[in-house]
């Protein structure tokens, strides 16, 4: 039977380092952080705003702008150096290869072109199609998110937030990508509409066969829609596990922590609790472990310096001196 770990990698990320430049000093945004895609997984990642989500994705995308530049490490896609790629390779990485939905779909259409001519923009800026032909596939794109050809002719303001949204998710899809990041798709959508995109994410992705790397801070949905899961705590990678392990308690405090500051919807009720303290400076990080002032199982050893992650077998990894060995209620 073939496992995840079996199959082929699609994005492989080593020792992944990024810089801001700020008035303050240097912000150490992201560290040391390491991670496989394989081919056809739904990898997700999370953590609390600002612990370098994002960073990570547009790090991948090649689109850091301004004082952030990637400072070490390597990204690999199919193989090849992501950081070495020109120009037009970087064009073609970023639509036919891999694509990217952001959160807030009206920031990410033109207000006053149709959605039909942004989806032919797209096919037509990287295919030799006949007009005709980009206008039926920008048509069939539109089936494929479950939304009526009919509206091909309609502005992105006469759709609702949850039909942007999806418009956009045609647009990646529109050159067949083998990756497609998903960074908060669904923040400011209600409930319903949050569902039924997660949901036709998931049947696009069984269809088209496409590997996921998920971004959101709700853990919950990620343990519904994800194979693995990595969590990310100030910049550093905290713990890896397949989410059938994480749903039996995290190795890693902080893990454990964001699992506890969630209802569940099945078993006994327990009292939510959250993590006390704050993420530490970024430009002063502490010497040892980042997670350390806010731990229950800090020891002295803990601030010796920043845990590596440690394979603990079947795909799971931990960042941790003192894990966790089994639940704790």
């Amino acid at each position: 039977m073939e496992t995840m770990e079996n199959r082929e990698i699609v994005l492989s990320v080593k020792n992944l380092n990024v810089r801001y430049t700020a008035d303050r000093g240097e912000v150490q945004a992201v560290t040391d952080v390491s991670f496989d895609i394989h081919k056809g997984e739904f990898f997700g990642l999370a953590g609390e705003s600002g612990c370098g989500k994002s960073t990570v994705a547009f790090s991948i995308m090649q689109l850091l702008k301004g004082a952030a530049r990637i400072s070490g490490g390597t990204i690999a896609f199919n193989g090849k150096n992501v950081l070495a790629f020109t120009k037009e390779e970087l064009r073609t990485f970023r639509w036919e290869k891999s694509s990217m939905v952001l959160q807030s779909a009206m920031n990410n259409l033109n207000p006053v072109v149709t959605i039909g001519s942004q989806l032919m923009d797209a096919i037509l800026a990287h295919e030799k199609l006949p007009r005709k032909a980009a206008l039926e596939r920008a048509g069939e794109l539109l089936k494929l998110v479950n939304i009526d050809p009919a509206r091909i002719k309609a502005y992105p303001h006469e759709l609702s937030g949850g039909m942007r949204q999806r418009v956009v998710i045609a647009m990646a899809l529109a050159l067949q990508p083998d990756l497609v990041i998903f960074d908060e798709p669904t923040t400011a959508l209600d409930v319903v509409v949050q569902y039924n995109i997660i949901r036709r994410i998931q049947e696009l992705k069984e269809k088209m066969g496409f590997s996921v790397l998920f971004i959101t801070h709700d853990l919950p949905l990620m343990l519904e829609m994800c194979d693995r899961i990595a969590i990310m705590y100030a910049g550093r990678m905290a713990e890896i596990s397949p989410v059938g392990e994480l749903l039996q308690g995290g190795a890693h405090p902080y893990t454990s922590g964001l699992l506890r500051a969630f209802p569940s919807l099945v078993g006994p009720r327990k009292e939510l609790s959250g993590i006390p303290g704050s993420v530490p400076d970024l430009i002063t990080p502490p010497q040892g472990c980042l997670f350390y002032e806010r731990c229950t199982r800090r020891q002295e050893d803990c601030l010796s310096a920043p845990p590596a992650l440690e394979d603990l077998g079947r795909g799971h990894s931990c960042a941790c001196y003192h894990r966790l060995t089994k639940e704790v209620g």
